[in-house]
């Protein structure tokens, strides 16, 4: 009788281990969910569209679309990279998933995507994707989960049309095709401050967006950042903002509106000029 029940049982739990990891799956292909942020810590883009994201997965959507222009791929291709990240990891920069997958894109060390250490640094995985995404002989005319699908090669090639219309709104506003469109509250107490978070926001900076001539501003701890036109200012704009959190950003100032991190907003410049040939960030000071 024994034996009987214990066969009972472990047929039981046999049976709900095969349904939790089918929950999984299903939830994998078609869960269309994002962490929600925190009342104090957040950050809404608005484009055509609404997009609510944390401070890692802001961050790290700026990062893909700052790649892909410094890579001068198309809008398009920035599309179906944030929407593969968005069903990969929810873009987050995961440190394991499934078999050997890692980061953003969970790419696999065994399938070629580069060594582990490489494929945690977000600005080399997004490079893989686009490089990858490149060889694929009319992508541009695809559907955005057709075309991620070829890069990826998933058990769940439809589950990244799910992200497209996000994704289309994070890419015209990190783009830079529309005007105050990040904004972002961040913490009472930034991570970094004073001249050390100057000089990891520039440095971060540049390795998203390559060779970048800035400037120290004479009258705040910060960056300034020239400018050609208003669509390039909005992007190093947005992407500003999109790192405040993990750089201890205070204030993005870019023509007559100013972002803060107290009110987490852009709102019109009060008493200054406006910089219409520069972007202007102050970080918190010591």
């Amino acid at each position: 009788m024994a034996v009987q029940t214990r066969a009972i049982v472990a047929a039981g739990l046999v049976l709900a281990a095969a349904a939790g990891f089918g929950i999984y799956l299903g939830a994998r292909e078609l869960g269309h969910t994002l962490p929600i942020p925190s009342a104090s810590r957040g950050c809404v883009v608005e484009a055509d569209g609404r997009v609510a994201l944390n401070a890692e997965q802001m961050a790290n959507a700026a990062t893909i679309a700052a790649v892909g222009i410094r890579r001068k791929m198309p809008e398009r291709a920035v599309v179906v990279a944030l929407a593969t990240a968005f069903q990969e990891s929810r873009l987050r920069n995961l440190p394991d998933g499934d078999r050997d997958s890692i980061g953003l894109f969970q790419q696999r060390p065994s399938q070629g995507w580069g060594k582990p250490e490489q494929i945690r640094d977000p600005r080399y995985a997004a490079t893989k994707f686009y490089n990858a995404l490149k060889k694929v002989r009319g992508w541009e005319q695809m559907e955005v989960t057709v075309a991620a699908q070829r890069v990826q090669k998933s058990a769940f090639p439809n589950a990244y049309q799910q992200w497209a219309d996000e994704s289309e709104v994070l890419t015209r506003a990190l783009l830079g095709n529309a005007t105050g469109a990040v904004a972002c509250t961040v913490g009472r107490e930034p991570a970094m401050r004073g001249t050390a978070a100057a000089a990891a926001l520039t440095a971060g900076l540049k390795l998203d967006w390559g060779k970048l001539e800035t400037s120290v501003p004479a009258e705040l701890t910060g960056l300034a950042v020239p400018t050609t036109d208003p669509q390039a200012g909005w992007r190093y704009a947005h992407w500003l903002v999109s790192h405040a959190d993990d750089h201890g950003v205070k204030t993005v100032r870019f023509g007559d509106l100013q972002w803060t991190a107290d009110g987490g907003t852009w709102a019109p410049v009060k008493g200054a000029a406006a910089t219409p040939h520069q972007v202007v960030a102050e970080v918190f000071a010591d």
